[in-house]
């Protein structure tokens, strides 16, 4: 059998050992015994030159519902694609490491022995396992799959990219699995909900905060603020004109209103968005939303959320201490211009 990428899409019956087809969409199927088998070889050759499945992804338009767990906290919904349909909850086993099952696992009781990875010596066993991608011998497929004979296989499994080993070996095992999510953002212990039928993960207890981050150019250089003790987070650090979206405002209301409180600067000329970020900071993930505007004045009146300013050539942005992500926001924005 050769797991190949078709739009409809079928899975694999453990019982039956035939493709069963769940829904129509761009999914993935397992070949049956009446396949045409130019191509199954045509189709196999393809996955062998790749190390991952298709990048498009099927994204999610509903969340995951409750499930019965304890209520409390917020939620953070990360949208992925279904790999395997299936639902799970349980607590996060994260490695920002790929992860090879033949050898790396130990079938018999789930504990990790890959030295390559960080979470060696911790059991996969009921837990929601994420990590990028796999790596190894296509044996591990039947590693996965002899994990959940012994009953110590993880519920389900979250990967950055799936490739055919792990997408075969959960399929076989009928463990819910999704990809197309930043593992990142992702914690060892965090209470997860997966929904892999809708390719949504639920993280309980983690609170998504947008807010506007926006780069002022004047002639070649940038501004940016030093954070004042005052603020809430990252006092001392320099970052852009910065902010939370408030209710009913766009991303570009909020961040135009954002420069005349910070900055001053009335006039100020749209120059581009950039799509936007996300990344992970305690039991927050934090989505940014990067603007650069041009500026033809560098008369600043900072308010109290700041106490320094200054105009740097972007270069020079690696002499100071930033919050998190500040400087891949800085050139993503400016790439294009060459600056």
């Amino acid at each position: 059998m050769v797991l190949h990428l078709k739009d409809g899409p079928f899975e694999l019956s453990a019982a039956r050992c035939d493709p069963q087809e769940v829904r129509k969409g761009p999914m993935r199927h397992m070949y049956g015994r009446g396949s045409d088998r130019g191509d199954v070889r045509a189709d196999c050759d393809e996955l062998g030159q790749s190390n991952g499945l298709s990048s498009d992804p099927w994204k999610a338009e509903s969340i995951l519902p409750n499930d019965g767990s304890a209520a409390g906290g917020d939620i953070t919904i990360i949208h992925g694609r279904r790999i395997r349909a299936g639902r799970a909850t349980g607590a996060a086993l994260a490695c920002e490491t790929p992860l090879s099952f033949l050898g790396g696992v130990d079938t018999s009781n789930g504990i990790i022995l890959d030295p390559e990875c960080p979470l060696i010596g911790e059991s996969v066993r009921g837990r929601i396992l994420c990590f990028p991608f796999g790596i190894g011998s296509t044996v591990g497929s039947y590693a996965i799959y002899q994990l959940k004979l012994n009953k110590v296989a993880p519920r389900a499994i979250i990967n950055q990219s799936a490739e055919p080993i792990v997408a075969t070996g959960a399929i076989m095992s009928e463990i819910p699995m999704v990809d197309n999510i930043d593992i990142s953002l992702i914690a060892t212990g965090d209470r997860v909900a997966v929904n892999a039928a809708d390719g949504t993960v639920e993280l309980r207890d983690v609170t998504e905060r947008h807010v506007v981050t926006s780069i002022l150019r004047n002639r070649g250089r940038i501004l940016i603020l030093k954070r004042s003790d005052k603020v809430g987070s990252y006092r001392g650090s320099w970052a852009g004109v910065s902010g939370f979206v408030e209710k009913d405002e766009t991303y570009e209301e909020a961040a135009r209103r954002e420069i005349v409180e910070e900055t001053g600067l009335g006039k100020v000329r749209f120059s581009r968005m950039t799509p936007s970020r996300s990344f992970r900071d305690d039991d927050s993930v934090w989505t940014i939303h990067p603007f650069l505007f041009d500026v033809s004045s560098r008369k600043v009146s900072i308010d109290w959320e700041h106490d320094a300013y200054a105009w740097i050539v972007p270069d020079e942005l690696k002499e100071y201490s930033t919050v998190p992500g500040l400087h891949a926001v800085i050139k993503n924005l400016l790439e294009p211009t060459n600056l």
